[in-house]
């Protein structure tokens, strides 16, 4: 037998090994199957096994894998090669690492165990679980295998039927195993139903609910300890001792385990605060991202209704569901800033949010919601008036239009009629006669025409949704208008052949015809014009057609005696064909025009002179109260507007100045905030007002460079000003509390602060921020160290350092010295960019390129007070997990966790310094 001897003989003669003799076979079995457990329980930890003990660590690599799971420390590196040579290397390695720990091995080479000795494998197996697994064992100022047997002892000597005398016999009925663990799991084993003379039973429930619940591997089967006299007394060693570890450590990890619970419940805290963080800005984000693409809608509608119908989805997406999202929004930011503080206070990472929900991603994704509502707005106001003015043309084209077909209606069949060739010379001439009539009420109508067609080519141009059908009826109009030039020509050239015949023409019909066709057009055109709607945006615009109508008007009279000259010339024929009874074949064969209808259609013109009268009134008192509308908003926004600025300057020069305790200054701004949410009354009173211009489609004001959206953007940002103010004083508080700071040490840290915002923004840019480090003695010049001023001394005095570079005669004259605060640490040095990015990085965590008075404050109170260090907390981890991989899923004295610890540099006086999270 291999020899373990170090300060003291762990061994009874019994327990000798003799090279020249074998082992009970009995025991080997038993020593097998118990140190194949043994090593596995260790080896699974590094995620393998052995299946054949002697053969399995031939090679000597899960050897000194085992070695270095069991130590917890690194061996030398094995030889990976296949040959002996390498092998009989890996295995020496191991060996001369447990005589490194005191051990000295008799009888045992490198080549036994290459060689795969069972013997001497097994003996080498057992020295390791003396060394590693029994040797630490004390009870009672005795250790090793005396110290255990006493534990055993100890533990079962209130149970009946058990006497621990030795490691054989003393365990052959079962009733030891099960008493140790009733001792410290009494609900995993009902000792009292156990019987003395069933050892089979009680063997098998002790190693099955180890096995199960304590994490102990079955070492033995019940029938390798039933079926001998007397049980190996090494492997009965190796598995008592897998339940004293199992349950030694149980007091220490219950004491861990509750300074681990209070730990948890503060890092809980902070996760919900995260998690709640996480949820608030995925909905904000998932609902601007929803909005965004409705507001980039750009199709356009077909009539005015639907696009109406679209401005007022706009008014109440405005009005009703915008609102509660800007204030999630400015809850947002102050539930991160309270996390951040919460954070630093407990001495953890800064939080940062998953991808694409920092706080500004949030804002950036708000202000492309905003981008898009204001293109959204402008582009529902341009096509209303779009539509408008489509719908004004299109109104005018078919007026115009069913004008023109009216008056053509006919006219293709009378210009193709051959009534001249059986005329005689009178009714030739006035066939003639009328055919130049007709030409001149052609020419009349020409200027129709050209405004239909440019009527209809602006219709095109404005993309009017029925183009096709106006297009196709202007087409139908030309078309046809050629067509009566065609056949104009032609009927005026035959009637001019046929003029050379006849020589009679009756002069006062076509004189007739000449003048009563112009002044029809003329009434029709009057009769269009005063029929005709307007559209008028502007008092001037309304008292432009009101003069222009007054002009109409006073053509009338002119207008009346070419009426009656008309009239006169008809009564002349009368006249004339009652004096000499001519034989008059039916009416005026040059015109189709009569006096009735002249009348008819001057008796309509007067009538409709009072109608455009009234509707210019109406008009114009609308324009009046458009106009009364724009006055009314613009006396209001140019008085809302200026107050909003003026308060958000009040609030920048409140946050950077020092007047009274922050408890006076947030009293202060509460109050503030108070009086501006008394001013929400105006600003709905505006809206009321506004409302009613989009009503009135009021599309501008030249009263006022302040819109609705100015003031409402005006608005929300001072709301989220002084709500975010009001958060950093809180934040102050919190950070004041929780570092002991005085009211006075808070003071001077704003006076240093306010001395270094050269911008008086309240914030200080990296620049700044580093001058401020300089004159606090960090040295941030590369190669140039640059130490504190004072430094004390041992005798309580200050002693003066010398400067060591021109910076020094700067910042120790007398009004710098009063005015930065010195930290209560030793003279530092720090080197360049490097320490600087990591300053930054502490008081920037968002990376913002700025330092905010609560990110100064958290830096200042770290560098002059002292900061607990994590270890006690990382001891009683260490305790509480012990030598496992994970956590055990069924100990009920254990909450399931996992501890990370990282690297802390929370300040460059406490180098090596430990947190951890959870």
């Amino acid at each position: 037998m291999d020899h373990y001897d170090e300060d003291q003989d762990y061994r009874h003669p019994e327990d000798d090994w003799d090279r020249d003799l074998l082992l009970d076979p009995a025991w080997e079995k038993q020593q097998r199957k118990t140190f194949t457990a043994w090593c596995n329980s260790h080896l699974r930890k590094a995620g393998t096994q052995i299946e054949n003990i002697e053969e399995d660590f031939r090679d000597g690599l899960k050897l000194m894998l085992l070695l270095e799971v069991i130590s917890g420390e690194r061996l030398a590196k094995p030889e990976r090669g296949k040959m002996r040579v390498h092998k009989i290397s890996n295995v020496n390695k191991a060996l001369n690492f447990i005589a490194s720990k005191g051990v000295k091995l008799v009888s045992i080479g490198a080549e036994e165990i290459v060689d795969g000795n069972a013997k001497m494998t097994l003996g080498m197996i057992w020295t390791i679980i003396l060394r590693f697994a029994i040797q630490d064992i004390s009870v009672e100022e005795t250790s090793a295998k005396e110290g255990l047997l006493l534990w055993c002892q100890r533990k079962t000597a209130p149970y009946k039927n058990v006497n621990i005398q030795n490691f054989h016999i003393s365990w052959k009925d079962g009733l030891g195993f099960c008493a140790l663990i009733h001792r410290h799991r009494p609900e995993l084993i009902d000792y009292a139903k156990l019987r003395k003379d069933d050892p089979m039973t009680n063997l098998n429930t002790a190693f099955d609910v180890a096995e199960k619940y304590l994490d102990i591997p079955k070492m033995l089967d019940a029938e390798d300890i039933v079926g001998t006299a007397r049980p190996d007394e090494k492997a009965i060693m190796t598995y008592v001792s897998s339940f004293y570890h199992a349950f030694s450590g149980a007091q220490k990890a219950e004491t861990a385990a509750n300074r681990i619970c209070k730990v948890l419940a503060v890092n809980q805290e902070n996760e919900q605060l995260m998690e709640d963080y996480e949820k608030l800005a995925s909905d904000l984000l998932e609902w601007i991202r929803r909005t965004i693409p409705w507001l980039e809608n750009r199709m356009p509608e077909n009539t005015m209704q639907a696009m109406q119908q679209k401005l007022e989805d706009f008014r109440d997406y405005r009005r009703l569901h915008k609102p509660p999202k800007v204030q999630e929004k400015c809850q947002l930011e102050i539930n991160f800033n309270t996390l951040q503080t919460k954070l630093r206070l407990s001495n953890r990472p800064a939080f940062m949010p998953s991808e694409g929900k920092m706080v500004s991603d949030i804002n950036n994704a708000w202000g492309g919601l905003e981008g898009a509502e204001k293109g959204y707005e402008e582009w529902l106001l341009n096509e209303i008036r779009r539509l408008e003015r489509l719908d004004h043309l299109a109104e005018k084209f078919r007026q115009k239009a069913a004008i023109h077909e009216a008056w053509t209606e006919g006219k293709e069949e009378m210009l193709q009629r051959r009534d001249y060739e059986t005329a005689t010379l009178s009714e030739i001439k006035a066939l003639l006669k009328k055919h130049e009539a007709f030409e001149s009420d052609l020419a009349a109508h020409q200027d129709r025409v050209e405004q239909i067609a440019a009527i209809a080519q602006e219709l095109n141009e404005l993309d009017y949704y029925d183009s096709p059908s106006v297009n196709a009826r202007c087409q139908r109009i030309c078309d046809q208008w050629d067509a009566l030039g065609a056949l104009s020509q032609k009927r005026s050239e035959a009637l001019q052949r046929t003029e050379k015949l006849l020589e009679t023409i009756d002069q006062l019909y076509l004189e007739f015809a000449k003048r009563a066709a112009p002044f029809n057009n003329w009434m029709e055109g009057a009769m269009e014009d005063l029929q005709d709607s307007f559209i008028v945006h502007t008092i001037e615009e309304i008292q432009g057609l009101s003069t222009a109508h007054e002009q109409f008007k006073a053509t009338l009279p002119e207008a009346d005696k070419e009426r009656q000259a008309i009239l006169g010339i008809h009564n002349e024929i009368a006249k004339i064909v009652q004096t000499y009874h001519v034989n008059m074949a039916g009416s005026n064969p040059y015109t189709t025009i009569n006096p009735q209808e002249v009348n008819a259609k001057w008796d309509k013109v007067r009538q409709l002179v009072p109608l455009r009268d009234q509707s210019l009134i109406e008009e114009h008192a609308r324009q009046q109260n458009n106009e009364r509308l724009r006055r009314q908003f613009a006396n209001q926004a140019n008085v809302i507007g200026p107050w909003i600025q003026t308060k958000m300057e009040e609030i920048g020069r409140i946050s950077i100045e020092m007047h009274g305790t922050l408890e006076d200054q947030l009293t202060h701004l509460r109050q503030y905030e108070k009086s501006i949410i008394n001013y929400k009354p105006k600003i709905d009173q505006l809206e009321g007002d506004h409302q009613l211009i989009q009503a009135a489609l009021i599309f501008d004001n030249k009263h006022t460079n302040y819109t609705m959206e100015h003031i409402r953007v005006g608005w929300e940002q001072l709301l989220t000003t002084i709500a975010r103010t009001i958060n950093e004083i809180e934040n102050q508080i919190l950070t004041r509390d929780a570092k002991g700071i005085s009211q006075e040490q808070l003071n001077e840290f704003r006076a240093s602060f306010n001395h270094f915002d050269r911008k008086r923004t309240g914030i200080m840019d990296a620049e700044d921020f580093k001058t401020c480090l300089i004159s606090m003695g960090y040295n941030l010049v590369k190669q140039s160290p640059l130490f504190l001023f004072k430094l004390p001394s041992g005798n309580g005095n200050e002693q003066n350092l010398p400067p060591p570079c021109d910076l020094s005669a700067v910042f120790s004259t007398p009004e710098w010295e009063g005015l930065l605060p010195r930290p209560h640490a030793p003279p530092v040095c720090l080197q360049g960019e490097n320490e600087f990015s990591r300053i930054m990085s502490v008081v920037d965590p968002n990376r913002m390129g700025v330092v905010t008075f609560q990110g100064f404050i958290d830096f200042m109170s770290r560098e002059t007070a002292d900061t607990d260090t994590a270890d006690q907390v990382m001891a009683s981890f260490k305790i509480l997990a012990g030598d496992k991989v994970g956590p055990d899923p069924n100990a009920p004295l254990l909450t399931v966790c996992l501890v990370k610890l990282t690297d802390w540099r929370p300040a460059p006086r406490r180098p090596g310094s430990l947190t951890f999270s959870l």
